[in-house]
């Protein structure tokens, strides 16, 4: 019979093995991420040439976003020869409609259309409202982009130019974030520091295979291919899909060499816990054991925890300072220097907080099937499908994150990949 306190050391050795062989695969995903952001942002630009193609823009309205107006404004303020701004809304009754109106009466040199009442019918209710814009788009370009995005005048030409290569059905891009509160900057640490790495890592490895909701410009032809916006009607992860379905089908998706602004709405713990989970229960529903092998990249637990287990090691010790201080530049370099996010300029010093707290929710996105989305309750069917289900007595949320990080479907095996 082996003695209980050899037990007792022998589960402490084992659990002690599993934590530092997380801090070094945390740690090589860490610098992969550096050199993955550095290989991308080193990218030369190049001149904005044309053709530049007439292109509409997709707005579909839900809720009244923080700075709605000026974001709209950003839209129509494009140096671009031709494009048409095209609002959308399910009812007559939606609030964000007065400042689509506005917008058309304060640009009246653009083309702006308002389409209201024209929803299809979608579990996912963005889709709806997309599906029921898309017959008054008038150009072979489309670019649908979240109504929490800003962007500069240069956007629609840097989001046109990779599709003058015939091979390339759909671009996508990076952003930033602008938040307030302890909730909203642990979300948007969240995204520049955790989610965007990832998508960077994910072009190194593989290439896009998916789209994020900063802006998604895809050929018509091609949203005809796929199905239209009726393909994704029933998915959580529609910005997703808009970039994975092209890719399935052969098209070539592209990262634009530019960064938009983000409006970031999250002002409550328990916004910032729903919106999360929403995000990591659809990743595990579509790439399971992709999901399962982030496990290797949370290396700030596994660091705290270590020295715990070997009290008195200084190899323990060393191991969970270079894990923290690894996890720190790659931050600072990927979300600060690059992305030039400004949560991450000021409140860096949170990410470890932000990475306990996001161990915390992958590990609740294996408790329970259901999330909350936009006031109404859904449970995740497979991959990812939306189930309608009773709909919360509490008000609607506002809007979160641009749906980009449930591109994480793509990214979750990938991810595992990079530090295996």
């Amino acid at each position: 019979m082996i003695p209980h306190g050899s037990v007792l050391a022998y589960a402490g050795t084992a659990a002690g093995a599993v934590l530092a062989t997380v801090c070094l695969t945390a740690m090589a995903y860490y610098a992969f991420a550096v050199y993955s952001a550095r290989a991308f942002f080193r990218r030369p630009k190049g001149a904005l040439d044309g053709p530049f193609p007439p292109v509409t823009i997709f707005k579909p309205l839900r809720g009244l976003d923080h700075e709605a107006y000026r974001n709209f404004a950003s839209f129509c303020r494009q140096d671009y020869p031709e494009f048409q701004v095209l609002f959308g809304a399910d009812g007559a009754d939606e609030p964000a409609l007065d400042i689509a109106r506005a917008i058309a009466r304060d640009f009246p040199h653009v083309d702006v259309s308002i389409v209201v009442g024209k929803q299809s019918p979608a579990a996912n209710p963005k889709i709806g409202n997309l599906a029921g814009m898309f017959p008054a788009a008038k150009h072979p370009l489309l670019l649908v982009s979240d109504s929490d995005i800003r962007v500069g005048p240069t956007h629609l030409r840097t989001m046109v130019q990779p599709l003058a290569n015939p091979r390339v059905g759909v671009v996508t891009c990076l952003y930033r974030s602008q938040a307030q509160g302890l909730a909203g900057q642990l979300d948007a640490l969240s995204l520049s520091t955790d989610f965007q790495p990832s998508v960077l890592v994910a072009r190194q490895l593989e290439g896009i295979t998916f789209a994020m909701g900063s802006g998604i410009c895809i050929r018509r032809s091609v949203l005809e291919e796929i199905g239209g916006f009726e393909a994704i009607a029933d998915y959580l992860a529609d910005d997703y899909f808009l970039g994975n379905l092209p890719a399935r089908a052969g098209h070539a998706i592209e990262l634009a060499n530019h960064v938009v602004e983000h409006r970031l709405d999250t002002e409550t713990l328990t916004g910032l816990i729903h919106h999360q989970i929403r995000w990591n229960r659809g990743i595990r529903a579509a790439r399971p054991w992709g999901y399962a092998g982030l496990l290797f990249t949370h290396g700030v637990p596994a660091a705290l925890l270590l020295p715990l287990l070997a009290i008195g090691s200084p190899m323990a010790w060393a191991l969970s300072a270079a894990t923290l201080g690894a996890r720190l530049a790659m931050a600072w370099y990927v979300a600060v220097r690059r992305l030039q996010d400004p949560v991450a300029r000021r409140a860096l010093w949170l990410v470890p907080l932000r990475d306990l707290l996001g161990f915390a929710l992958w590990v609740a996105a294996y408790l329970g099937t259901t999330i909350v989305w936009r006031g109404q309750r859904f449970r995740m069917g497979e991959r990812g499908k939306l189930v309608p289900t009773q709909a919360p007595s509490a008000a609607p949320a506002p809007s979160q994150a641009p749906a980009t990080a449930e591109a994480g479907k793509a990214l979750a095996a990938t991810r595992t990949r990079a530090v295996s």
